[in-house]
């Protein structure tokens, strides 16, 4: 596995890079808008495909790097199911898997340092996010934080994991780069205690200032969707409520860009085929199935995925290969359910 842990030392996040080998298929977990060209120029050296960009929650102490990551290599961006962010490619619940090419994290929410707190686990490590630090915990005093999921989400999930486990957290202040599950059940200074009730008088009584960057970031960071209204004003977008009358006519080809388990927990539109965007290249160059689909009929390529967001980006990447009538679903299946358009489970 090529792994590599980089450092934003304004914030004191640490951001991670995972692939399965030289030439795959890459996440990135929690990426710093400032640090950007250096992920990329990584990418490069190493000779890897960027597909996903991960963030654990919504931060407040830095802006992400999701927005600019997906706008310079068309990746993926991921969040849990309970972010505040108006849009990401794609969300994650308790039990997903949050997978590329070789490799697939288990998906845990851990909320208490935010409610859309999530860590992803391989089987020697674990990414904690803001959740558990390295001889500390991540505060609980604002964006829903609440001490008691906090200490559930630690002492019911995380520390029931292996004691040699790996711990590579969000941020780190003094230096610290790794730990592990037993070295934190034995030296953490918040896990020393007895009950519940203990942690959160700990918690409750920190007195810590507001993170400096918090007043720009979190509003930022909320905001970090593709602006599908571009593609929408290129006359490349038709609403649910459009889509409604199209979804079964033999001119149009309605094409699912998500994962094969985003299909099963939310359900497919009726007569959808499922080509996932990871396979989107392929499947618009000569040759590719849409390609040859657009070019021997004269049937309309509508795509949708969970918002929008990567449907978007596909029809801008068919539109550029010469496919013409392709447009796609604006906010994808959740506009979609809103609309009361019909899915089968």
């Amino acid at each position: 596995m090529i792994f590599r842990q980089l450092f934003d030392s304004v914030s004191g996040t640490y951001s991670y890079l995972l692939a399965s080998r030289r030439g795959g298929e890459a996440l990135i977990i929690d990426p710093v808008l400032e640090k950007v060209e250096r992920y990329l120029q990584l990418v490069n050296e190493l000779d890897l495909r960027l597909v996903k960009a991960v963030d654990t929650h919504l931060h407040a102490d830095h802006i992400t790097g999701l927005g600019a990551l997906r706008d310079r290599t068309h990746c993926v961006t991921v969040m849990g199911e309970q972010t505040k962010a108006d849009v990401v490619s794609m969300r994650l619940a308790d039990g997903d898997k949050l997978a590329i090419e070789g490799l697939a994290l288990d998906v845990i929410y851990t909320p208490g340092h935010t409610d859309d707190s999530y860590s992803f686990i391989l089987p020697d490590r674990v990414f904690t996010g803001d959740t558990l630090l390295i001889r500390g915990t991540g505060r609980t005093d604002f964006q829903n934080g609440d001490p008691r999921q906090q200490y559930e989400s630690i002492f019911g999930r995380l520390l029931k994991l292996p004691d040699e486990t790996m711990i590579f957290p969000a941020h780190d202040y003094k230096g610290e780069t790794v730990s592990t599950i037993g070295e934190e059940k034995a030296f953490n200074p918040r896990l020393q205690v007895r009950s519940v009730d203990e942690y959160v008088n700990i918690m409750n009584n920190l007195k810590l200032s507001n993170p400096k960057m918090m007043d720009v970031a979190v509003p930022a960071n909320m905001r970090v969707g593709l602006h599908q209204d571009d593609i929408a004003s290129r006359g490349w977008s038709v609403t649910a409520e459009e889509a409604l009358a199209l979804v079964g006519r033999p001119d149009v080809a309605l094409i699912d860009l998500r994962e094969q388990s985003e299909r099963e927990r939310h359900g497919v539109i009726p007569g959808a085929i499922h080509l996932p965007y990871a396979r989107l290249q392929e499947n618009i160059a000569a040759g590719g199935m849409l390609h040859e689909l657009a070019k021997s009929t004269s049937r309309q390529i509508l795509f949708y995925c969970a918002f929008g967001e990567r449907s978007a980006m596909a029809v801008q990447a068919a539109q550029d290969v010469g496919i013409s009538s392709a447009r796609h679903i604006q906010g994808g299946i959740d506009a979609w359910r809103r609309a009361s358009g019909p899915l089968i489970h």
